[in-house]
């Protein structure tokens, strides 16, 4: 049985180490906020200038003038700072956050992500993926295993526009986990009974077991 997308969050949250400062994407991977284990003290940070994400509002503590880049309502920490864009991006391209969490409609096996436009559709904008995924130490990806008709997200190639070449180091998905090595993608881990043939079976590269 494959992940639900929190478990695919719990899951990416034990990448998380006590004192990193933690970039997390819009949509899936901002559910990683909710698992944080207690005994580890982390930052999460924002690309619109906030340092010091806690979990997502309640009804009781929603504030609409608290939002993180991806236009979430969120809540802040004890101890959080705010400031401005460019600092918060001088904090990225600096090298001083430690991991970021990224969703991803495409990964090749070289470790290529795509994960910012499909073309002919409407875009927002490419927002900070491309600097994170430059600066930033390490660069896990947390996304379900095929896209929405079927077909895989891993493939040897990546189709979509390029975000950064070769910047991923893990994969989470809804099947397991994999890593990004110079000799190709490598099994780690699986869900709950899922087999190495069913991962085979959605994945367009052939994987390291």
């Amino acid at each position: 049985m494959a992940w639900t997308r929190n478990e695919m969050a719990q899951r990416a949250a034990q990448e998380l180490e006590d004192g990193f400062y933690v970039n997390l994407g819009i949509g899936l991977p901002t559910l990683v906020a909710n698992y944080i284990p207690e005994n580890i003290n982390v930052w999460l940070q924002s690309e619109n200038g906030l340092l010091g994400i806690d979990e997502f509002p309640t009804a009781e503590t929603i504030d609409a003038d608290l939002i993180n880049a991806g236009k979430q309502t969120v809540t802040a920490r004890k101890g959080a700072s705010f400031f401005s864009s460019s600092e918060s991006f001088a904090m990225i391209r600096g090298g001083h956050i430690n991991i970021a969490i990224l969703g991803a409609m495409e990964v090749s096996e070289q470790g290529d992500l795509a994960n910012w436009m499909i073309p002919g559709k409407k875009v927002k904008g490419m927002g900070g993926a491309m600097d994170l995924v430059a600066g930033v130490k390490k660069v896990v990806v947390l996304m379900e295993h095929c896209a929405k008709d079927g077909s895989p997200k891993i493939l040897k190639q990546c189709s979509l526009p390029l975000t950064g070449k070769a910047v991923v180091n893990r994969i989470i998905s809804d099947m397991g986990v994999f890593d990004i090595t110079d000799k190709g993608i490598k099994v780690i881990e699986l869900a709950k009974d899922i087999t190495i043939e069913q991962v085979r079976t959605c994945t367009g590269i052939d994987l390291i077991v």
